[in-house]
């Protein structure tokens, strides 16, 4: 099995232990060497200045790849523009383009001035900049499509407006990937699409978060976590859960691996080191 290239998804601190947090983080998985990390915009554009900030910082510290989440809530085209120009000209190129979830869980609602989806943002990036474009894909419907159909349809519109490569939302076993990819191909399809793997800390909170998601929970994991809770056993099952996951999908084809690892990496690094991905490089002093 070759090895896969990877990338990490952390979201910006809103505190000072939230800094610490973010830079153990980084020291840990840094030495992996992924090919990218991305930064997460809070749902209503709430952490924008955050996100900002720690794409600009960890750009400058540790010389990672760094692709900053970009969205179309609460704000202008010309006041999001603006943010990927400040990008750029900070030596940021790489972005998540991502339509964005209203707080509260209320309904999208454009902004007036603003861009009105995903492939409006992606379009308007294209035309602004030399951006390399990520942008997200579902595996399962999204809870606002009606079907895999229209996931796969929108994505294409994503494609066809500029997009270089999609990352999934997570999922929980491989078919539902090999599924997705192969229906993507026969669409016309042809641009990488990353699955997206969710380390699970904690399958309560894990459970509730695809649900709201539409990530389908199979009945098999469900019960094993609840096995592996009273034999206190839990790290451990999600360790072997996710490394074998990530070793059916390598095997299956997928080349990249993309890991949402919410800013604790013990979990993530045990995956990585399971899977035989030994640490390359040593991450320069962060500070």
């Amino acid at each position: 099995m070759s090895r896969p290239s990877i990338s990490f998804e952390f979201f910006p601190p809103k505190d000072l232990a939230g800094s610490f947090r973010l830079w153990d983080t980084l020291n840990v998985l840094a030495p992996y060497a992924p090919d990218f990390v991305s930064v997460t915009y809070g749902a209503g554009g709430t952490t924008r200045a955050l996100t900002h900030e720690a794409v600009s910082t960890i750009h400058k510290t540790t010389g990672l790849t760094v692709a900053a989440h970009l969205t179309c809530v609460d704000a202008t085209r010309e006041e999001t523009l603006q943010i990927a120009a400040d990008y750029a000209k900070a030596g940021v190129t790489d972005i998540v383009a991502l339509r964005g979830d209203a707080p509260n869980g209320e309904m999208f609602q454009p902004t007036e001035g603003g861009f009105t989806s995903s492939v409006d943002l992606i379009g308007g990036l294209k035309d602004a900049g030399d951006f390399t474009i990520r942008v997200g894909a579902y595996p399962d419907p999204h809870p606002e499509a009606l079907n895999t159909a229209q996931d796969i349809d929108y994505l294409k519109a994503k494609f066809d407006a500029g997009a270089d490569e999609a990352i999934t939302q997570f999922f929980f076993e491989a078919d539902t990937f090999f599924r997705f990819r192969d229906a993507c191909v026969k669409a016309g399809i042809d641009k990488p699409i990353l699955p997206g793997i969710l380390p699970i800390e904690n399958w309560t909170n894990t459970a509730k978060f695809a649900k709201r998601c539409g990530a389908h929970i199979p009945a098999w994991l469900n019960e094993a976590f609840e096995t592996a809770r009273r034999d206190n056993r839990e790290d451990l099952l999600a360790t072997a859960i996710a490394t074998e996951l990530c070793t059916e999908l390598t095997e299956g084809g997928a080349e990249h691996l993309h890991f949402y690892t919410l800013n604790r990496p013990e979990l993530t690094r045990d995956i990585c080191v399971a899977m035989g991905l030994s640490p390359q490089v040593d991450l320069a002093q962060v500070a």
